[in-house]
């Protein structure tokens, strides 16, 4: 690995983090190993802080002979200086050190990094108890895996990514002892970039030096066992800018006034600290900036990086616009959109021109005559209560020889999106609906999404269905695809689902129902849910005895109060029966569809797979199970589930513990992709692997997802009804692509407007106290998931009133002794001892910053404190269970 040139040179006493252990001539830092830099530095020319990128060729050669590795890079948004991108064989990510290693890349870029020689590879402390190694994942489990129907009450229907919570953004903290909580950063935007490169009107220069943990000499390489380092490289390229350059944050003075930069830029301070700073012309600024900037301090504002130059630590960029205060709802969540380049402009007169123009629109005589008319059928949608783009209808005939005609039946949006037009292109760019807390961005117009397309009951609508005859375990005897028109007789929520499935004898009332159309009967709706029920009780049996895999994870639903759009109160969202039926059944169609049109089409179908959990990360979990005296099988999706449903009881305590693992469980998870069969030449990476099947689609909501407009079509083609669209599959992979990008955008700014809105209830309604059940613990500060809400939070020692603190291991567990100061100097000082799996009692509490809060450990009393070790027993319901 080390190259026989390269001299060791330890970073100098005095060089920040981020910045190279190797020195230019006149002390400016350069890239490890880059001779080509140190040579170019010219006299009267400013100092190259940046490599040079490498040229296209020579990038395209090193990636084809192995020597260059692609990735997508995350940047750790707790401990800015540490990027990853993940290694291609599944093992430990490949770790970037530093702002100057990253070289301009920023989160989410898909870049070119070259691995430095294994002097300079990150040692990994055996004994570390801190697992943040391989960098905060934000939450990447696909849909599928919590299940696509677990929908947050407030959005309206509109959710279909029931992700764990993750609020890392509104918390900066990544110290074991809390020092790193920079409590007013999101105000003053002070941020320390690890870059600090003196340079004059830098307000940086003054930077605390961070002391490198991480260098090590070569004769240390020698002794160290070869698990405790980790490859480090630096970027030699960005492929491709994936993240919008756009950033959300606060405009300061520069501190020297004397210079020359002071009379024209001020600096930009972004909220997110993955992002660099950013010089903004003066003249871009409000005009009374320079005289009166407190009056800004708290006013968030939009910039767009335009440049940034190798020989500054700082990026150009444009001030877009003022977005309002800081800590508000309308501002914040504006700020969230434009940072991960979600469109939520109005569409342009020239799509809405692609929309039938004669409204109200009815079916066209020649439409009726091409399709299956099931408007006489017993059709209805099962959704959230106030959902108004309804995707998806379903259908469920007795037969008479006691097996049943099942459809699905899913908007036919792709008539009313021709391919080619502005609507389709805008549709294309935008990829997916994004659902936020309190309003959603459709991907289509409002007409298509809640009229036109939306299979709203007791009006002809246009539909593409999956109708199968199966028996009531679930077999399929036959199935059939084609385009339909069917009528809806009605518009169940899921509570209303769940009522009929909880009351299988009673007749319910109409009066708790929705209208019923005349042609149908409350009664044959009721027996249509059971039956369904009954079906889908089998399917999910059978998929899970197959080998599926479910993690379920707490997800927030909030109240709003109807005048002020301020949160009221958050409750966990529960999942259900009803939930469960209308799963099994668009998975089941999702699954029959991505079939169909693979044998069809097998160089052109768009599918959707999900890779095995990350080998490494898997790894860690597997141990830290082993250590915990946890019978854990990782074997496969299956036995993974097996362990997960068979391993606890159902008091709260085992309740608590499941749910702590199976948070811990989703971390090696991967994303679920879209790609195109003709483009991934090994038919095993086609697999699925929470769902444990060979293939599967994405065609049930063609309404909010492009993906699935291009899989009916995909379809109408295998189906005679069209010619096969003339698209080659690196086009259609490209399309994949980019709907993976926008569907993980969309994640994440669902996570973002979930962790706005829980702050701002800390803030309004807090203090918040729950039980929290530990996940970690280091040596002054452990890690909890807080049960009533779902939120991970460290509690740091320094913030409680202690006397005193010890951490030790006892065998291989991590465990910390906290002795608490008595509140009545005549009483004994309670001693409260940490471990993993522990239930505490926690306190949310905001911070002086708008949108911060943190836990603090509550006062333990002296009697009924749970001794975890008493119920440390793993095995101990499984007899229950069986």
């Amino acid at each position: 690995m080390s190259h026989p040139d390269y001299r060791l040179n330890l970073r100098p006493p005095g060089t920040p983090r981020g910045v190279s252990s190797l020195l230019g001539p006149h002390g400016v830092g350069v890239s490890p190993g880059d001779k080509k830099s140190k040579s170019k530095t010219t006299r009267g020319k400013k100092k190259s802080i940046f490599e040079t990128y490498m040229s296209k060729e020579d990038v395209s050669e090193g990636l084809k002979r192995g020597t260059l590795i692609q990735g997508v890079l995350r940047i750790n948004p707790k401990k800015f200086h540490e990027a990853f991108i993940p290694s291609p064989d599944g093992d430990r990510d490949i770790f970037i050190d530093g702002v100057v290693a990253r070289n301009r890349a920023l989160n989410g870029d898909l870049v070119v990094v070259k691995l430095l020689p294994e002097e300079q590879w990150k040692v990994i402390k055996p004994e570390s108890n801190d697992k943040e190694t391989e960098g905060a994942y934000e939450s990447d489990l696909p849909e599928e895996l919590c299940g696509s129907q677990l929908l947050q009450q407030s959005l309206k229907g509109y959710n279909d990514s029931p992700d764990v919570i993750i609020e890392a953004q509104f918390d900066d903290s990544d110290s074991e002892d809390g020092h790193g909580n920079t409590q007013n950063a999101l105000v003053d935007g002070v941020k320390k970039l690890s870059v600090c490169v003196q340079e004059k009107g830098k307000e940086d220069a003054g930077a605390p030096v961070i002391k490198d943990e991480n260098t090590f000499t070569s004769q240390d390489s020698r002794v160290l066992p070869e698990k405790s380092l980790q490859r480090s490289a630096k970027v030699v390229y960005i492929l491709e800018k994936k993240h919008s350059r756009a950033a959300t944050g606060f405009l300061k003075l520069l501190a020297d006034k004397n210079s020359e930069l002071f009379r024209k830029y001020a600096l930009f301070s972004p909220s997110d600290h993955r992002v660099p700073r950013i010089y903004v012309p003066l003249k871009d600024c409000p005009q009374d900036f320079v005289t009166r900037p407190k009056d800004y301090a708290n006013t968030l504002f939009i910039c767009r990086i335009m440049d940034w130059k190798e020989d500054s630590n700082f990026a150009l960029g444009q001030l877009a616009k003022s977005l309002g205060q800081a800590g508000e709802i309308e501002p914040e969540t504006e700020g969230i959109l434009t940072e991960y380049g979600v469109d939520f402009s109005d569409f342009s007169s020239e799509v809405l021109e692609c929309l039938p123009q004669g409204l109200p629109w009815t079916v066209p005589p020649e439409e009726l005559s091409r399709r299956r008319d099931l408007r006489k059928d017993c059709i209805f949608t099962i959704d959230p209560s106030t959902a108004r783009d309804l995707d998806d209808a379903l259908s469920c005939k007795p037969l008479a020889d006691g097996n049943f005609e099942v459809g699905v039946h899913i908007a036919d949006v792709s008539y009313f999106v021709p391919e080619g037009s502005s609507l389709d292109k805008v549709a294309a760019e935008r990829a997916t609906s994004v659902y936020l807390v309190q309003k959603v961005v459709p991907m289509l117009p409002r007409l298509l999404c809640e009229e036109l397309c939306s299979l709203n009951p007791m009006t002809d609508k246009l539909t593409f269905s999956v109708i199968w005859t199966l028996t009531p375990k679930g077999k399929i005897l036959a199935e059939w695809f084609g385009r339909t028109i069917i009528r809806s007789c009605t518009k169940l929520s899921y509570e209303h689902a769940q009522s009929m499935i909880e009351s299988p004898t009673r007749r319910i009332p109409e009066r708790e129902l929705p209208a019923i159309s005349p042609e149908h009967t409350c009664d044959e709706v009721h027996r249509a849910v059971l039956n369904l029920h009954g079906i889908a009780k089998e399917l999910r049996r059978q998929r899970f005895a197959d080998g599926a895999l479910r993690l379920d994870q707490l997800k927030l639903a909030f109240t709003l109060d109807h005048e002020t759009g301020l949160p009221q109160g958050c409750h966990v969202y529960e999942y259900r029966d009803s939930n469960k039926l209308v799963e099994e059944f668009m998975l089941l169609a999702n699954m029959a569809v991505a079939h169909k049109i693979h044998r069809a089409f097998p160089e052109q179908a768009l599918l959707r797979r999900h890779p095995p959990p990350q080998t490494k990360m898997l790894n860690d979990l597997v141990e830290f199970c082993d250590q915990m005296g946890l019978p854990m099988d990782f074997s496969s999706a299956g036995a993974l589930n097996k362990s997960l449903t068979e391993m606890f009881g159902d008091d709260k305590y085992s309740l608590a513990r499941k749910e702590v693992l199976t948070n811990m469980c989703s971390r090696p998870m991967q994303m679920a992709v879209y790609f195109c069969s003709g483009a991934l030449r090994d038919p095993a990476q086609f697999r699925h692997y929470a769902l444990n099947v060979p293939l599967y689609t994405h065609f049930t909501s063609p309404i909010r997802r492009f993906a699935d407009v291009l899989v009916h079509r995909l379809l109408a083609s295998a189906l005679g009804y069209r010619e096969l669209p003339d698209v080659e599959p690196d086009t259609l992979q490209k399309q994949a692509d980019h709907c993976n990008d926008r569907r993980m955008a969309s994640k994440r700014v669902q996570e973002l407007s979930t962790g706005l809105f829980f702050a701002i209830l800390v803030r309004e309604s807090g203090p918040l106290e729950s039980e929290a059940m530990v996940m970690g613990v280091l040596n002054q500060a452990f890690d909890v998931l807080v049960l009533r809400y779902g939120v991970q939070k460290r509690v740091y020692c320094n913030m409680l009133p202690l006397r005193s603190h010890h951490f030790q291991k006892v065998g291989k567990k991590p465990e910390l002794t906290l002795v608490w100061e008595p509140e009545d100097l005549e009483q004994e000082p309670v001693k409260q001892v940490i471990t993993i799996f522990n239930l505490v009692e926690v306190v949310l509490q905001a911070e002086a910053t708008a949108l911060k809060y943190s836990a603090v450990l509550k006062r333990p009393g002296t009697e009924g404190l749970l001794d975890p070790q008493d119920q440390l027993g793993c095995g101990d319901h499984k007899e229950e269970q069986d």
